[in-house]
């Protein structure tokens, strides 16, 4: 499935497109090269599931977590800055990743061996007239 960012005016649109189209599911994977719009576009999801005051992005923390009356827990991971899957154990992740809450993941491919097997992979590109195309493989 692709949804199309045309401009930032288009998240709120987009968020709640993405968030009908995941149902239940509950991780989240974002592909995409550095300043495409992984943080942006997950602040836009958390907009849309009642989180008012989002921190932003999670490089030096590694994770920010939100309560949502409507989805529980939410844990945002911005693994850019971890060197191996050792380092996000270190943090937790395995137990996160297998507990009922829903997380939101940047760099993904850094711990791609500990993921679950039901994990939402998505991916942002940066199209030429600099809107988004993000397509989730459900």
């Amino acid at each position: 499935m692709d949804i199309n960012i045309d401009s930032i005016q288009d998240l709120p649109r987009a968020a709640i497109e993405f968030i009908e189209a995941v149902g239940h599911r509950k991780i989240f994977a974002f592909h995409a090269d550095m300043g495409a719009g992984k943080t942006t576009f997950i602040t836009a999801i958390l907009h849309a599931m009642g989180i008012e005051d989002v921190d932003g992005s999670p490089t030096y923390s590694l994770v920010n977590i939100y309560d949502s009356q409507m989805f529980g827990r939410l844990n945002h991971f911005d693994l850019y800055r971890i060197k191996n899957e050792s380092e996000a154990l270190d943090i937790g992740i395995e137990e996160i990743l297998y507990s009922e809450d829903m997380c939101f993941i940047e760099w993904p491919e850094k711990i791609k061996n500990l993921l679950p097997d039901n994990v939402i992979w998505s991916y942002i590109r940066v199209n030429e007239d600099h809107s988004r195309t993000l397509t989730v493989d459900i």
